[in-house]
């Protein structure tokens, strides 16, 4: 099937692995909780053929002058 030059082929019209949308919603539910509460620091998603598979929270803990 044709499509015209401006349209963008969707997630799986172009190969990529779209996972089923329970893994997402937990997913992004756990990233969520990660955030939560976080002053100074960093969340990282590690991601594999399309599907979170770890997040990583790193906290830093800031001293007053």
């Amino acid at each position: 099937m044709s499509r015209p030059d401006h349209e963008v082929p969707n997630a799986s019209e172009r190969g990529a692995v779209v996972p089923p949308a329970g893994r997402t919603d937990a997913a992004l539910r756990r990233i969520g909780e990660a955030l939560h509460g976080l002053k100074y620091g960093s969340v990282l998603a590690i991601v594999q053929d399309g599907v979170v598979v770890q997040v990583e929270r790193t906290e830093k803990i800031r001293f007053g002058k």
